[in-house]
């Protein structure tokens, strides 16, 4: 949720340094995005608290395990939507995000690198360290005046990502995904499009031809996903819809990135379309969710 609200809050505030929108609905969606990383946040606290064998036993699960990055992955893009607001408290939460998104990727990649994987652990969800956490730790570093800090994690993420990707397909190819795990193709669809703005974010001057690239292939993703509605659809709606989001918002994000950069051609002429088909699709997951919220069922409820 926090990547995708934030994602989203990005996206409106390049719209409005193009001139195409209200500068203040960009701040608005992402400081919501930071207050529900706060409330996420004192609720996966809570549970530490409350439920600590729950948590541990998500922790050692090979499949589950690797969501636990998104608290520092999280905490990082919220830094970047705090920090035309509260900027000192927000630099804190971005180191707190560098350095936590970098032990974890350590720790993930060390626990891949000893071995005995079964092949259905292997899903989209082994981005989440190190090339989910590289590229928004790219874009952070970028947007608190660090770029050749950011650098080096692009570069991590970058190579993380290539080897990833031939692992996560081979699987999708060989065998498919159960249906209560297809919406972690929305982590599938991210990184070619947050590759794109993290690499615009840690570079200056016209885009060259690396970005344009990263740009295509992320519309190959994005329209494969398209094709696979229907059969993504087989899984009942619920919170985990989110993990489209970042992918979906981070498309047009890249699209008006480079058209602020001051590339011409496809990417300016879909900056607009993709943005609205953004807003679109978020706005209705978000919709979802509030309705599920509304009628109790947005958290599961543990028995007595």
């Amino acid at each position: 949720m926090v990547l995708g609200l934030c994602g989203l809050g990005n996206g409106w505030r390049a719209a409005a340094r193009l001139g195409l929108a209200p500068a203040w609905i960009g701040e608005a969606l992402s400081l919501l995005g930071v207050a529900v990383w706060a409330a996420w946040l004192a609720l996966y606290a809570s549970r530490w608290l409350n439920d600590r064998k729950t948590v541990l036993f998500e922790a050692r699960d090979p499949t589950s395990s690797f969501f636990a990055s998104l608290a520092p992955v999280a905490t990082m893009i919220a830094s970047v939507g705090l920090a035309p607001h509260w900027p000192d408290v927000a630099w804190v939460m971005a180191l707190a995000g560098l350095a936590g998104a970098t032990l974890f990727a350590v720790w993930g990649v060390g626990g891949l690198w000893m071995g005995d994987r079964a092949f259905e652990a292997t899903t989209p969800i082994l981005y989440m360290p190190t090339v989910g956490g590289g590229f928004v730790a790219a874009i952070t570093c970028a947007a608190f005046g660090m770029k050749e800090v950011g650098l080096l994690f692009f570069g991590a993420g970058l190579l993380s990502w290539l080897t990833l990707e031939s692992v996560v397909i081979h699987r999708l190819i060989l065998q498919t995904l159960p249906v209560p795990l297809r919406a972690s193709l929305g982590l599938h669809l991210a990184p070619p499009a947050v590759a794109c703005v993290a690499y615009l974010a840690v570079t200056d001057g016209p885009p060259d031809q690396l970005a344009q690239i990263l740009f295509g292939y992320a519309l190959l993703h994005a329209l494969v996903m398209v094709r696979l509605v229907p059969w993504l659809r087989q899984q009942p709606f619920s919170p985990a819809a989110w993990a489209y989001t970042f992918g979906v918002s981070a498309l047009p994000l890249a699209a008006l990135r480079l058209t602020e950069r001051g590339l011409e051609g496809p990417s300016a002429s879909l900056a607009v379309p993709l943005f609205v088909t953004a807003n679109l699709i978020i706005g209705w997951i978000a919709l979802r969710t509030l309705g599920l919220l509304l009628r109790g069922k947005l958290l599961p409820v543990r028995p007595l």
